[in-house]
């Protein structure tokens, strides 16, 4: 618990002072925001801070930082540093600057944004890679959440069906009449979720792995071979896969997609680092109580606490029964969410917090296709106050949405190989926009270090996958960490020449 306590405690020292530091590069004033100077009643509109935090914590929080989380924890205590590092310095970061860029741009969406400072080619290949992401989002989490809730009443199919139907309403109305109003109730779920965990970890005060710990030695109970960590750590190396896996809880170039959506109904620019800043760090307060819980679970025969002995000799006679399987592909992060909801919180209070589980992506795929709505239509000059004008684009866009989530469906493989590429997509997507901003912050002549080198460590991390994955291009381990350093040291060097001749020009 001493790793986990401090972890904690720098989330939270973390926005005080660095979100201080982030908010004084980028200078907040009076101006008047988008809601204000550019109010429609549709997707411009003037909101409480309070009701604009909770949508922003929502809209970014899905399934990531808790799905991510878990399968994060396989890697033990390094998934600690991660939270808090690229939580506070690239992930809060990002969302801040980039929330605030959009509002100087008049609410300006992320492609915009990007073609702004990037140029045109950059905004055109952003235009459809951000499209396909948010189309991605949303149908893994129509999926997720339908998985979850299968566990309690009704089936996953009919769950999809409502969950899409929320969603086409969501995407439709204005973002008052039912994101603006359901999002507390959300986000009360959420919250009770991630602080009953809490209180249960500080009360139960478990053995946990900490940054000193020997994992190797750690459950006792069960061979490593069996329950097959090491093994996915060999096919997933920590480096630079476990950057992927936790995204959502550390840095999401999703996040830059929907911080547009609340810089349009943000009263004043000094709001934005508690809207910003501030729900990025409580979504990594979220991912680390998850990813405390689960290394309990995997580590320290916590599955053991939670799960039913019938199902634990089941799960055992199967790994035994030289199938070539092990535990960690039986402990699959739905699997983990009800076992350690239910077994630690009872029937009402699992139920509850599964509930909160379920309104993290629930309440990130409502406002990817809104996302995705508002870039094709503001792309092909549509405007979107009549509902007709909404239906032109959300009609294909939802028919392809439908297209993709029956592969998911129907392929054995699909939930897996759409996450993954999610993952890298998202990732990628963060350093995009951290070299947009990054390239705004040395033409206004401020502090550009700040992104520069979260970008570089992100360019490093998403280049070294594409060689690395066999889903990719499959290469060695050396081979594609010497790559990746090149890119890097490329990119390094592209900036410095571009830096140069900015400087020189002025």
């Amino acid at each position: 618990m001493i790793s986990f306590t401090i972890a904690l405690a720098a989330l939270i020292v973390g926005y005080i002072i660095y979100g201080r530091v982030v908010e004084r590069i980028f200078g907040p004033d009076g101006r008047p925001t988008p809601a204000i100077s550019k109010a429609d009643g549709i997707d411009y509109i003037a909101m409480p801070t309070w009701r604009v935090f909770m949508i922003q914590f929502l809209n970014i929080a899905g399934t990531g930082p808790i799905f991510g989380a878990i399968m994060g924890a396989w890697y033990g205590p390094a998934a600690y540093y991660w939270i808090v590092f690229g939580c506070i310095f690239a992930g809060a970061t990002h969302d801040y600057l980039s929330g605030m860029l959009s509002i100087r741009n008049g609410g300006a969406n992320l492609p915009t944004l990007v073609g702004s400072y990037l140029g045109t080619t950059a905004r055109r290949i952003m235009l459809v890679f951000s499209v396909f992401l948010l189309l991605m989002v949303g149908v893994v989490f129509v999926y997720s959440p339908a998985l979850l809730l299968n566990n309690f009443c009704l089936s996953t199919q009919v769950w999809v069906l409502i969950i899409f139907c929320y969603y086409v309403l969501a995407t439709l109305l204005p973002i008052d009449k039912i994101i603006g109003k359901v999002y507390p109730l959300f986000a009360v779920s959420l919250l009770f979720m991630a602080v009953a965990l809490m209180v249960v970890l500080f009360v139960k005060m478990p053995d946990l792995p900490e940054w000193w710990s020997n994992l190797d030695a750690a459950n006792k109970n069960v061979p490593p071979s069996i329950f097959g960590v090491e093994s996915y750590m060999s096919k997933n190396p920590l480096f630079p896969c476990l950057f992927l896996t936790i995204a959502c809880g550390a840095i999401s170039g999703f996040h830059a997609t929907q911080t547009p959506l609340m810089a349009r109904c943000i009263k004043s620019e000094k709001m934005a680092r508690p809207v910003f800043y501030g729900s990025m760090i409580t979504e990594g307060v979220v991912a680390l109580i998850w990813a405390t819980v689960s290394s309990y679970f995997f580590y320290y025969g916590g599955w053991r606490e939670v799960v039913s002995p019938e199902v634990v000799s089941n799960f055992m006679a199967q790994v035994n029964a030289a199938d070539g399987k092990t535990l960690v592909q039986y402990f699959t992060a739905p699997n983990v969410v009800n076992y350690v909801c239910t077994g630690w919180l009872g029937l009402l209070g699992g139920l509850l917090a599964v509930l909160g589980v379920v309104a993290a992506p629930v309440t990130s795929g409502d406002t990817a296709f809104r996302s995705a709505r508002l870039i094709i239509a503001e792309a092909l000059g549509i405007e979107q106050k009549s509902v007709s004008r909404r239906l032109l684009i959300a009609i294909p866009m939802f028919v392809l949405a439908i297209a993709l989530l029956y592969w998911q469906m129907k392929s054995p493989d699909g939930f897996n190989t759409i996450w993954q590429w999610f993952g890298w997509a998202n990732q990628t997507l963060a350093v995009i926009t951290l070299w947009t901003v990054t390239v705004y912050l040395v033409l206004v002549r401020k502090a550009y270090w700040a992104t520069l080198i979260p970008a570089l460590f992100m360019t490093m991390v998403c280049t070294t996958y594409i060689f690395i994955s066999p889903k990719a291009l499959g290469l060695g381990h050396t081979l594609s960490y010497a790559l990746g350093g090149v890119v890097t040291i490329v990119a390094a060097i592209a900036f410095a020449a571009w830096f140069r001749k900015q400087s020189n020009n002025k």
